[in-house]
């Protein structure tokens, strides 16, 4: 038998259910439709601030350097390649303005030849640079040198060439080309680093590498990195799943990082004296 009671509780539960059907789905449709239409506004935002945009990019002849002027010339971006070897960038302009792109309207690259561990060299690119635009609004810093060895072994020439190149040199490069940003209140400067500047690695003293995500292809971080700049994200890890754990257990384990990294020390130590 049902009471009063039970049919009232029934009829309660029934309402309930009537409203939280009717409620939940147009509100979940309706954070979809919202999340959609952000990722959609960002990407025209992205593309909009990537077209047209004066793009310099330093190590352009190779790997990601390489493949950065690629993506980014195919976003419509004008572009300075920059690069010690002039017939290497030479090439790769001709090799970029021969390639068929049909969504977006694009430029032909100006190649500019000079080696970033030379601080004079540095002050007579930075003109030739603001020449072939005018301004500069994306600097991409990512060339750079790498060296392998113990640091015993390493005579204090080759840290002084690595840090020269990898670090003083985008540097002073930067500061040359800051004011102008400054004066037109606009600008976008890029460090593109090895995941080795967060952690320490056996046999990498003097190791800062520019060139390359840890363990991921050139293109697939090319990309990445065209949209960390449309976005203006300010700090992006492109290594693949394992060296970006270790940032984490370096951070949040560090005994057991720096006894996992002795270890691995004693591992190469033996392999090269056997």
């Amino acid at each position: 038998m049902v009471t009063e009671a039970t049919r009232k509780s029934l009829l309660k539960v029934r309402v309930m259910d009537f409203i939280t059907s009717t409620a939940i789905l147009p509100l979940l449709f309706g954070c979809v439709g919202i999340f959609s239409l952000f990722k959609l506004l960002q990407r025209v935002r992205m593309k909009a601030y990537l077209r047209n945009a004066v793009v310099v990019i330093t190590g352009a002849t190779s790997g990601l350097g390489r493949e950065c002027a690629r993506v980014f010339y195919t976003a419509g971006a004008r572009l300075v390649l920059c690069g010690r070897n002039r017939e290497a960038l030479e090439e790769l302009t001709k090799e970029l303005a021969a390639s068929l792109t049909t969504k977006v309207q694009t430029h032909k690259p100006y190649a500019v030849a000079f080696d970033l561990a030379d601080p004079g060299a540095i002050v007579a690119a930075t003109a030739e640079i603001l020449q072939c635009f005018g301004s500069v609004d994306v600097l991409i810093n990512n060339a750079g040198i790498s060296y392998r060895g113990a640091i015993v072994d390493t005579t204090m020439d080759v840290d002084k060439k690595v840090m020269e190149t990898n670090y003083f040199g985008p540097v002073a490069l930067t500061k040359a080309l800051l004011p102008s940003m400054i004066k037109r209140r606009q600008g976008h400067i890029v460090a593109i680093s090895s995941i080795q500047g967060k952690i320490s690695i056996p046999f990498r003293s003097a190791f800062m590498d520019k060139t390359t995500a840890q363990g991921r292809n050139p293109v697939e971080v090319a990309r990445d990195v065209l949209d960390a700049v449309g976005k203006k994200k300010k700090d992006v890890i492109l290594a693949e799943l394992l060296p970006s754990l270790a940032i984490y257990l370096r951070t949040l384990a560090p005994g057991l990082f720096f006894s996992l990294m002795a270890s691995r020390a004693r591992k190469e130590r033996k392999s090269k004296n056997s």
